[in-house]
């Protein structure tokens, strides 16, 4: 699996629900935590990126291997300030999700995904997105490059919520996929 080339990035459906799960697990152990499946859905603040998957105005991007397996994901979906996520800014900035399998990390796939999504983001008249990125995830640069600026702390101060205008990104002719 890990030596197959990704051949395309396809719109989410909601038959990828269970896939995103497995996505959030691997954003959120990117480091030394370890959630388990049962731990993050039990988590009212976790569980929100996914439950329900797709709500009306959820986007989402999946990359699929050459056998058609999924790869990887980045996902976009709003949030209200009385249930945010960890990167909310505002009820009409949604916020964005990414994280791929292990065997197909370090291939360039992270800014495929991020400029599909972003992409399609834009086609939905969506004006900015957020994210949340912990302290130390080296995803950070990638979310610069992108054009992600610093607003604000979140996550019990361990994490940055950085905010993109979607006019104002640079683009990649590598990673728009």
């Amino acid at each position: 699996m890990g030596s197959e080339t990704i051949t395309r990035i396809r719109e989410a459906t909601p038959g990828d629900a269970e896939f995103l799960t497995r996505m959030l697990l691997a954003a959120l152990n990117w480091g030394e935590e370890e959630y388990t499946r049962e731990q993050a859905l039990a988590d009212p603040a976790l569980a929100v990126y996914v439950e329900g998957w797709p709500r009306p105005g959820d986007l989402g991007v999946v990359a699929e291997d050459a056998a058609g397996e999924p790869a990887g994901a980045a996902w976009a979906r709003r949030f209200t300030a009385e249930a945010p996520g960890d990167g909310f800014v505002a009820p009409d900035v949604p916020e964005l999700a990414v994280a791929i399998e292990p065997a197909h990390r370090g291939r360039g796939l992270g800014p495929r995904l991020l400029n599909a999504l972003l992409r399609r983001a834009e086609e939905a008249g969506v004006e900015r997105i957020s994210l949340s990125v912990d302290d130390g995830n080296p995803a950070a640069r990638l979310y610069e490059r992108l054009g992600f600026v610093t607003v604000g702390r979140g996550a019990g101060d361990e994490a940055d919520t950085m905010l993109l205008r979607l006019a104002d990104r640079p683009r990649d002719p590598r990673g728009d996929a």
